[in-house]
């Protein structure tokens, strides 16, 4: 009896996995919301955004590591460039103000946990202290009422 040695089947080919995009997905999002002529943002569809903050840093830089730490930076920025607004104009809600928080928190235990991510902690920082400035001067209340703090 001979034996014929089998060869190896050639697995198929994966094709690679687009990349995300927080900020292309913040810009889509948002506009879908306002785009019903609404002359106020929908603040929980904006704190489910701000919430996916995390998740997106680690897929941004992970299927895009040139990239993806730019196009996380930018979702995330111009979620904060909404909210510092929404102040400015008295409409921030407290909810939407510590979903923010805990948003950054959580992306700081990211960017600390992952390798390659040394850079985000500096944008976090730029972010929090956007954030600190819109808080009551004791920092630890935003008007009047106590926020999530890590």
């Amino acid at each position: 009896m001979s034996s014929q040695a089998q060869q190896p089947s050639n697995p198929e080919a994966i094709d690679p996995v687009p990349p995300t995009d927080y900020g292309a997905f913040v810009v889509d999002v948002l506009a879908r919301t306002t785009s019903n002529g609404a002359q106020s943002i929908d603040q929980k569809v904006l704190r489910q955004c701000v919430g996916l903050a995390s998740s997106f840093l680690v897929t941004d830089t992970t299927i895009n590591p040139q990239t993806g730490i730019d196009t996380w930076d930018i979702g995330l920025s111009r979620l904060i460039d909404i909210i510092v607004a929404l102040h400015a104009r008295n409409e921030l809600e407290l909810e939407t103000f510590n979903t923010v928080s805990k948003a950054c928190s959580e992306c700081w235990m990211v960017a600390g946990s992952w390798r390659g991510l040394a850079d985000c902690k500096n944008r976090i920082k730029d972010i929090a202290t956007k954030l600190r400035k819109i808080m009551d001067p004791n920092g630890r209340t935003y008007r009047g009422e106590a926020v999530y703090a890590p």
